[in-house]
């Protein structure tokens, strides 16, 4: 039965060495399993009748839900619905959200009597809301309308919650970030023309600001200095704003356009868990149909590092939406549409009309 003589014996002793060494590294394991269990025993709550866990934090809510407000239209011009009533969310703001532990719920904009949008308007808002708003074509719609009054009530809704103590926060994304800075200043022309459409870009960080309680708290130094020296980001707008409305955001970084023009690309506001971006922090890990969009390793980390920083705030909200009325809601319920075939759009979208 194959090879025989000294080999035989060498690779058999190696073996029992080995095995050895196995159980000695299992025995110290469960050793340190043992004493681990010993120091905690006062903090473990217990879970059914069969095991007692380590409870991290009983203040936070492990079970975030995310609300992201549907945006008029298909994601792909017309090419995959033309119903006067469609609407959509990117595939990639919800993969952002999953990919930091949480669950999404659509707030379906043109629907604010039934299913998704009455979380709106009833007391049970989810624990969080991402305005994931994108569009670059139609944002003169977007300045009235009933697609920017549900955005206003979601923003009330917001700074109410926050108002009561209720930790509450809010991404708003690059029409997103455009809109809330519409509403807060109450100015529609506040936003000027820059030309930063399918770019990559760095990240210019306010000289006195500070890095803690901020998206950027997390991001290891290494990469914080190449988000300002490389293009890990991606651009993709053309109203954003010089204005930075200093009594409600303070400006974290600024960026430049193609033509040298420098614009407000992160801001976080006083006193409120919002944040607002220029750039899309979902991009770099979940889209692939422009090629201005970074892929790479830090790139992708940047997405990761947004995501697990937004639902770290989720979990701080002391907001429990009801199981039954979670499970009824969730995107789980809709299927998500491939559209990267049928053109200008995103990967993939979920569609409800």
């Amino acid at each position: 039965m194959g090879r025989s003589g000294p080999w035989s014996w060498l690779c058999f002793s190696l073996l029992v060495v080995g095995s050895f060494k196995v159980l000695d590294v299992a025995a110290a394991a469960q050793s340190i399993v043992f004493s681990v269990e010993l120091q905690e025993k006062r903090s473990c709550c217990r879970v059914g009748k069969r095991s007692r866990v380590p409870f991290p934090d009983p203040s936070l809510y492990y079970r975030p839900v995310i609300g992201i407000l549907s945006h008029p239209g298909d994601g792909a011009s017309g090419r995959l619905s033309n119903a006067t009533d469609a609407s959509y969310i990117a595939a990639s703001y919800v993969k952002f959200v999953e990919s930091a532990g949480a669950r999404v719920i659509p707030l379906i904009f043109n629907e604010p009597r039934r299913s998704s949008m009455k979380w709106v308007y009833s007391s049970l808002f989810p624990v969080s809301s991402l305005l994931a708003l994108t569009s670059l074509t139609l944002f003169r719609w977007a300045k009235r309308g009933l697609y920017y009054d549900t955005a206003q009530d979601i923003l009330q809704k917001v700074l109410e919650m926050n108002d009561a103590g209720k930790h509450f926060p809010l991404f708003a994304i690059c029409l997103g970030f455009e809109i809330v800075s519409i509403m807060i200043s109450k100015d529609e022309d506040i936003l000027e023309h820059f030309s930063g459409t399918n770019q990559a870009s760095t990240l210019t960080f306010a000289e006195d600001m500070a890095f803690q309680g901020t998206i950027f708290q997390r991001f290891p130094p290494s990469l914080l200095a190449k988000l300002s020296k490389e293009c890990l980001v991606m651009q993709n707008h053309k109203v954003p704003t010089k204005s930075h409305l200093s009594s409600f955001f303070k400006i974290l970084t600024t960026s430049t356009d193609d033509e040298g023009q420098v614009y407000v690309s992160t801001v976080q506001a006083h006193g409120y868990p919002i944040t607002g971006f220029q750039w899309h922090p979902e991009k770099n890990a979940f889209e692939w149909g422009v090629s201005a969009i970074p892929h790479s390793e830090d790139a992708v980390q940047v997405t990761q590092h947004a995501a697990n920083y937004f639902i770290s705030e989720a979990r701080k909200s002391s907001n429990r939406p009801p199981a039954g009325q979670v499970l009824a809601n969730l995107i789980y319920n809709f299927r998500a549409t491939y559209c990267g075939k049928a053109g200008k759009g995103y990967d993939e979208v979920y569609i409800f009309s």
